[in-house]
């Protein structure tokens, strides 16, 4: 073996270290600068005016995966309880056919929730996205996110880096499918965060502003 083939690896090989080192490091930052923000119970959560639930996979057939309906159902909590007075609902609707917020809106008024508190963020494309424009588009400045244990986090970080004031509540009712693989996928999603904070990246979308204290989004001009 060469020299310049030993050095090849030999810089190769620390790279790798210090790449590792920094998505654990990011990981652990991650978590420990937002633990105090997060919590599985409703009574340790503040009182704000508005709780955004972040989208999540949505059947064929128009039913709430099992981590969407329990994100959902942990928001239709906080708002029972008093804690929440109107509703965000922030995911992917690229197509057509596929429309994460509505799926949402019909969960939370097929459970009485009246349609005129409820507002809907049909480009929240990924976690970045949907705190950017909860806070450009919509004006949210306070906010609960609601979400599973292995994405608040970040959702949070997101928040924090944007000088927003959001809590966390845990939306996790039951063991999901592929939690590990959800895990091991959040490493690399903490470093896509970071990087778009770094650049200062602005959502796929921005569009008209629509405060979410002001009247019902259904009486906005769409483009």
């Amino acid at each position: 073996m060469t020299k310049i083939v030993k050095k090849s690896i030999y810089t190769l090989l620390i790279l790798g270290v210090l790449m590792i080192s920094f998505i654990m490091g990011l990981s652990w930052y991650i978590q420990s600068s937002t633990k105090d923000q997060i919590s599985n119970k409703i009574d340790e959560i503040p009182s704000v005016y508005t709780v955004i639930v972040l989208g999540a996979s949505v059947r064929a057939n128009g039913n709430l995966s099992t981590m969407l309906e329990d994100r959902v159902e942990s928001a239709l909590q906080l708002y029972n309880n008093g804690k929440v007075e109107r509703f965000l609902l922030s995911g992917d609707n690229g197509t057509k056919s596929y429309n994460e917020p509505q799926a949402m809106k019909e969960y939370l008024m097929q459970q009485g929730v009246p349609e005129d508190i409820i507002f809907l963020d049909y480009a929240g494309f990924d976690t970045y996205d949907s705190m950017y424009r909860a806070s450009s588009v919509f004006n949210v400045k306070n906010a609960v996110v609601v979400t599973q244990e292995f994405h608040l986090p970040r959702a949070i970080y997101i928040a924090n880096k944007l000088n927003l004031n959001y809590y966390g509540l845990i939306g996790d009712k039951r063991a999901y499918q592929q939690e590990d693989r959800n895990k091991k996928r959040e490493l690399l999603a903490n470093v896509k965060a970071f990087l778009e904070l770094t650049i200062g990246k602005e959502p796929k979308y921005l569009g008209a502003h629509i405060p979410i204290d002001g009247p019902p989004q259904s009486t906005y001009p769409t483009n």
